[in-house]
């Protein structure tokens, strides 16, 4: 059977195309929209053992002969060079250096912080009662917030949303290339100034965190920071603004969480499960034959997980399709799975309880501003609104 051609619309729209596929046929070839061939992986099994097999790799470095001219982009910058993009032992590494620096304390003690955050945003949407609810809540909640535990100065953080949004964006390698080699001076920079006058930011402590007498170089510190103000932000804003959205389409939902605030960190893994922020999983490629869903995937080849997908699959998750908060989502792929499991995961839910938490105390009343159907959906492998146009009253 010959490959399937994917366009434009599978990123915009997923849901859609996926409607229109075979549910018997977990894994099939396809072409992507920038012309990338490889295999896509919707089944909920199948995506999770792909996930941690050790023949299917994420080394960046060995993946960039198998794109074709023009469609490497982000994996052909230095800052593909991090724990994200690599196997073990290069891996290992790197992940224990910042888990250390990482730290559940430390994540804990921002939950104060998020909170205030989360109501000086909410004080000026008060005032303006029709908002783009991205543009004024999903979005500065987590930049401002990674970029605090980074230690980045106010003044520099609508670079970091200019710099993510370039580089998540399909952008041409030109623009890949640039905004590389900004990001890498700026955060070279930073690391210098935090080694010479170390603060009480993460930063600081991935530049003096030891292990074993081992320390992040400085590619790796630079690449790792990187990463953590990507994926500290991009997904966080999406998960924010996609939770919103399942709620005012499910207003049975929205009111049943509501009457008990206390299963919120529950709904978050529904969630994360139903509409989650991430739709194709990071890099990945074979390196041995991989039997798998039916079929037999060659070596050099690349592998697109679905997370979407998988999630909705009814073979793990009565009536997927459905939003439903007294569901036990307890096993959802949307961060992951194995050795490259999200490390900044327990941050990015307490910022989703904290954010939608104080969202439904604020605001009695929350309806959308437009359409559904009028929505607009960013067209990356992220998957997240561009906006969301509400109406609020206290």
């Amino acid at each position: 059977m010959p490959p399937i051609r994917l366009d434009a619309r599978f990123l915009r729209n997923p849901e859609a195309v996926y409607r229109e596929f075979a549910s018997s046929e977990p894994v099939r070839q396809v072409i992507m929209p920038d012309g990338v061939p490889g295999w896509l992986v919707t089944g909920y099994a199948e995506a999770k053992a792909l996930l941690d097999d050790r023949r299917v790799s994420k080394d960046a470095g060995r993946a960039l002969g198998l794109f074709p001219d023009g469609t490497a982009k982000l994996y052909a910058t230095p800052l593909a060079v991090q724990m994200l993009n690599s196997d073990p032992p290069d891996h290992s590494r790197p992940r224990r250096l910042v888990s250390k620096a990482f730290t559940a304390r430390m994540v804990a003690n921002l939950r104060p912080r998020i909170e205030q955050i989360a109501d000086e945003l909410l004080d000026a949407i008060t005032e303006r009662k029709t908002v783009d609810l991205v543009e004024a809540y999903a979005f500065p909640l987590p930049i401002s917030v990674i970029s605090e535990l980074l230690g980045v100065p106010q003044q520099d953080r609508a670079r970091l949303r200019d710099w993510g949004r370039a580089m998540t964006s399909g952008a041409p390698q030109s623009v890949a290339n640039r905004v590389s080699s900004e990001v890498a001076d700026y955060f070279r920079a930073l690391a210098a100034a935090k080694r010479a006058a170390p603060a009480e930011d993460m930063l600081s402590a991935l530049v003096q965190v030891m292990n074993g007498g081992d320390r992040l170089s400085e590619d790796e510190l630079v690449s790792t920071a990187y990463l953590l103000m990507v994926a500290g932000h991009e997904t966080t804003t999406n998960l924010i603004g996609n939770s919103v959205l399942a709620l005012l389409r499910n207003p049975a939902q929205m009111t049943r969480l509501r009457e008990d605030p206390t299963s919120m960190p529950a709904a978050v893994e529904e969630f994360l499960r139903f509409n989650g922020p991430l739709h194709i999983a990071t890099l990945r490629f074979t390196v041995d034959r991989v039997p798998v869903g039916g079929v037999e995937i060659p070596p050099g080849q690349f592998v697109m997980v679905s997370l979407l997908a998988a999630n909705r699959d009814p073979s793990r998750f009565t009536d997927p399709l459905s939003l439903d908060l007294d569901r036990s989502a307890v096993g959802h792929l949307a961060f992951g799975h194995g050795i490259h499991y999200c490390v900044g995961a327990p941050l990015a839910r307490l910022e989703a309880e904290t954010a939608l938490s104080r969202l439904l105390e604020r605001f009695g009343t929350i309806h959308l501003d437009v359409s559904a159907d009028d929505l607009r959906w960013r067209s990356s492998t992220l998957h997240g609104l561009r906006e969301l146009p509400v109406r609020v009253e206290r």
